[in-house]
């Protein structure tokens, strides 16, 4: 990876390198959908760290449809005992429903068990980054509360079982509310070159110190971020556009952290090269 990309601090006292890795994929190529091969999962985290991988997302509802792969059995079997440099944050917020689906529950009640089952099934004592994750697929739900179950994960906090909280799915008044209660170490939201629609937001946590980690960085199948000035720029550097648009994101703001997904280790070994591409003044003119 670039130097450029190295160390950001997140919390203030985890440096860790902007090109992660999510998890959502290792289970199932599609959200809860036929389970994939576990050792190829486990493979593909072994060699994520080889590259330099120090920042896993995961959570425990990132399972394949029928649960008999789990995102957090995979970490800790290929992990564990876990490198001393490495992050990993999980997410909770979301449950499972009977039929498999998933919603998110706005009981502050719920959340003590979740974050029990992520310390469980990672096999962890404190977890590095949790995550309150809000609403539903869409976007962040306006004009809703979060003080009252970010509460709930300030108190796990001070317990010592959850060392930075985060948010995800949150609007600029999300934050600000979670900030009168503790520290905010990063957001999660939906942004990639498709997406550019959080400016507010990014700008707020940009100026505060705040980690901005989107999800679907390469558009999560639900966007198309193919087009002739993403080609023209992915051309100029012989990468693929999926690079450049993650080196877009890297060099959108400091702030930002990359955490592109995959079960493949082809495909992964792709998204971290592209932590090595610096776009000139000139791409960045052509892809605005």
């Amino acid at each position: 990876m670039s130097d450029d990309f190295r160390d950001f601090p997140l919390g203030g006292d985890l440096p860790i390198n902007r090109v992660g890795f999510g998890a959502m994929r290792l289970p199932t190529r599609e959200f809860h959908g036929a389970a994939r091969d576990p050792e190829t999962g486990r493979a593909v985290l072994r060699r994520a760290v080889e590259l330099g991988v120090d920042h896993i997302d995961t959570a425990a509802f990132y399972t394949s449809g029928d649960g008999t792969v789990r995102a957090n059995a995979l970490i800790r079997e290929a992990l564990h005992p876990y490198p001393a440099d490495l992050v990993i944050a999980t997410k909770v917020g979301p449950a499972r429903t009977p039929d498999g689906g998933l919603a998110a529950t706005t009981d502050p009640a719920d959340l003590r068990p979740m974050v029990e089952e992520n310390l469980e099934t990672l096999g962890v004592d404190r977890l590095d980054l949790v995550y309150l994750r809000i609403g539903g697929a869409g976007d962040p739900p306006r004009g809703e509360s979060v003080a009252a179950r970010f509460e709930v994960l300030a108190a796990l906090r001070e317990e010592g079982l959850i060392r930075h909280l985060g948010l995800s799915n949150v609007d600029a008044d999300h934050l600000a509310e979670a900030r009168t209660i503790a520290p905010v170490a990063a957001v999660q939201n939906h942004y990639h070159a498709a997406k550019r629609d959080d400016p507010r937001l990014l700008a707020v946590c940009a100026e505060a110190g705040i980690a901005y980690v989107p999800f679907f960085p390469l558009g999560g199948g639900l966007s198309d971020l193919t087009g002739e000035r993403m080609a023209e720029v992915a051309n100029r550097h012989g990468a693929t556009v999926p690079q450049i648009a993650l080196a877009w994101l890297l060099a959108s703001s400091p702030n930002i952290l990359a955490i592109p997904g995959t079960g493949s280790l082809a495909h992964l070994e792709e998204n971290i090269a592209a932590g090595s591409i610096a776009l000139t003044s000139e791409d960045l003119s052509v892809l605005a």
